[in-house]
């Protein structure tokens, strides 16, 4: 390698170190240590490593960077400074409340394809962008992350190693920026570098152990890592926190803190020194262009045939979800399917016989398992749908938060919900599963009832662009719906209706198993002379108000409601409902029969009786409030 070339960088790294200081000082606040640290792998990668587009930074056929450290994203931002994309005015930004230059990285910038900042995460990330590049795009760019040492302790990360050496990821680099300090104290390796690579080489991947500090080093070893075939490699750089910082470099408590403001002329003074050369015009190598367009036709994705069920049939929403899936990936090659190791009861496994290439096994590692069909989302290469047992989503909680801020193109399906799955007991019956994806921002929230409404429900989430949860259910239960019933997001149905206007009645609203309790407790009460509407919310974010008004003021005066729900009362169905009509003048009562204690292993039908979710207690409650 040329000598300039390592020259260049090296004065690139100290520019950026520069910048990285300016602009925590300007916000008064940020991670100008943590960004030394990184400076020269940065510098490396971006001016001596990647291909990249300046005038388009998402550029299919561009190698992707992701900065798993995101508190480090000043040293980030002054590389896209360095490069030409950012101005100096722009960085000066720095977490102001009007610029997008934010205090962690996240997708409102250009050329960020993923948010980071909860630590951990980013390998997940990049594997799932590496995994589209070599199996789906079978294109040449490259993936890297940089990850730090105190973050190597989250168990997602070797979740995602794990996945990276099974699929033999040889396009994915994973650096580590072992600086020895964390946050409040040093890390537990310190600067135990070869146990860093000992524990990679251990979960599969090629470990090179460098300078982080030597651009000439660094140069050697991303090219080592491009002979590298059918692994992944991880770089490991022993590096300073502070690195080039007088007073500050490898000292304790300098964590998230700017430098003072009477040193910093002095401080950078130090570094400009050793500045060898003028900034050069950066040859950054051109994106080879071996990617196919893979436009999302969103709006148009369609099953390759409508649900075929007839009216009575049973089936289960969980088999249904399979048989859509598959569905919708004979037409769209885009479709990919994740899956934890449940396939054989998420029924996703129909992917994975008819279209192998469109299902990713992930195995018990479901953190991992999200966080990497989110990167495959990246940039519209994938429609990624993740199945798994709806409790096992609340292990991903984070992961689904941050997908949220990445605004992830992304689709769980939770199967198994509720007690309605029986005898397995309490550790695998998800109850807190709405109230989790409700609370995302900007979810979809679908909870189809029958075969037709599953199919419909996948079929509508595979044109949504952003976090759509499917909950689907174990029992096969009577097929309620036409194949060629039309479904809409945010819009209910009315199945059953005698009120009659005259002030006496209810308004009964179920999902999945509680709908069918709702339908047999009508036709009780009805045979009672006590009228009901039963409404099957299919969407319970965005959840149909209009619906539910229009049928409660068919009571007539003091209209009430009666919500169902295979849930726990906090963030559940009777919640949805209560905020909905809240605003009306109606003067609408909503009573929630919901799981109110941990339940047990025993039948289904026996358990919604135990913990009063069956049409029984449905009954009653109607007639204690009428």
């Amino acid at each position: 390698m040329a000598t300039d070339q390592v020259s260049q960088i090296g004065d690139a790294a100290n520019r950026m170190r520069i910048s990285a200081i300016d602009m925590t000082c300007a916000s008064k606040s940020g991670h100008p240590s943590s960004s030394a640290s990184a400076a020269e792998i940065v510098a490396t990668l971006f001016f001596g490593e990647m291909r990249y587009s300046v005038a388009e930074p998402k550029h299919p056929g561009a190698d992707r960077f992701i900065l798993s450290k995101g508190h480090a994203c000043p040293i980030l931002y002054a590389a896209w400074e360095e490069a030409g994309l950012l101005t100096r005015e722009q960085t000066l930004t720095l977490r102001k409340i009007d610029s997008d230059i934010e205090g962690h990285p996240t997708p409102r910038l250009n050329f960020i394809d993923v948010a980071t900042g909860s630590l951990g995460q980013g390998l997940g990330y990049a594997a799932g962008m590496a995994y589209v590049g070599k199996y789906v795009d079978k294109a040449s760019y490259r993936v890297y992350t940089l990850l730090g040492d105190g973050e190597s302790s989250e168990g997602a990360v070797w979740e995602a190693a794990a996945f990276s050496s099974h699929y033999k990821l040889d396009n994915l680099v994973a650096i580590v920026d072992v600086n020895r300090l964390g946050q409040s104290e040093a890390a537990p390796l310190g600067h135990n570098v070869e146990i860093f690579a000992d524990r990679f080489r251990a979960f599969g991947f090629h470990s090179i152990v460098v300078d982080g500090h030597d651009v000439s080093a660094l140069l050697k070893a991303f090219a080592e890592a491009k002979t590298v075939k059918d692994k992944p490699t991880a770089i490991i750089c022993k590096t300073f926190k502070g690195k080039g910082i007088k007073d500050v470099e490898d000292q304790d408590n300098w964590h998230g803190k700017p430098m003072v403001a009477d040193s910093v002329k002095e401080i950078e003074s130090v570094i400009r020194d050793r500045i060898k050369g003028d900034k050069p015009k950066w040859n950054i190598p051109s994106v080879v262009t071996d990617v196919k367009e893979s436009k999302l036709d969103l709006g148009n994705i369609k099953m390759s045939s409508p649900p075929s069920y007839k009216l009575g049939d049973k089936i289960a929403t969980r088999q249904a979800y399979g048989t859509a899936l598959t569905k919708l990936a004979d037409t769209t090659k885009q479709i990919l399917a994740f899956d934890a190791d449940t396939k054989n009861s998420t029924f996703s496994i129909e992917v994975m016989k008819k279209h192998p290439e469109q299902f990713v096994e992930c195995f018990i590692a479901e953190q991992n398992m999200v966080s990497a069909a989110i990167g495959a989302g990246c940039r519209d290469r994938t429609i990624p749908f993740c199945s798994t047992f709806a409790a096992f989503f609340t292990r991903a909680a984070d992961q689904i938060r941050m997908g949220a801020i990445s605004f992830a193109n992304v689709k769980l399906c939770g199967s198994h919900a509720g007690i309605s799955i029986g005898e397995d007991g309490p550790s695998q019956m998800a109850l807190e599963d709405l109230a989790l994806f409700r609370s995302v921002p900007n979810s979809v929230v679908f909870y189809p009832s029958d075969g037709t409404s599953a199919e419909r429900a996948v079929e509508l989430a595979a044109n949504i662009r952003g976090i759509v949860f499917i909950r689907t259910g174990r029992p096969a239960l009577p097929v309620l719906y036409e194949p060629n019933e039309h479904f809409q997001v945010g819009k209910a149905k009315v199945l059953k209706n005698t009120l009659d206007g005259k002030g006496k009645g209810v308004v009964l609203i179920g999902c999945g198993v509680t709908l069918y309790e709702a339908l047999k407790a009508h036709d009780e009460l009805n045979s009672a002379g006590i009228k009901s509407a039963v409404i099957d919310l299919f969407t319970v974010k965005p959840i149909d108000t209009n619906t539910i008004l229009e049928t409660a003021r068919a009571v007539g005066s003091n209209p009430q409601i009666i919500t169902i729900e295979d849930h726990y009362q906090a963030g559940g169905i009777g919640e949805a409902v209560a905020s909905a009509v809240s605003s009306s003048n109606d003067n609408i009562r909503v009573h929630s029969i919901c799981v109110k204690d941990i339940p047990r292993s025993g039948p289904p039908d026996a358990l919604l009786d135990m913990f009063g979710i069956s049409a029984k207690h449905i009954i009653a409650k109607a007639k204690s409030i009428l």
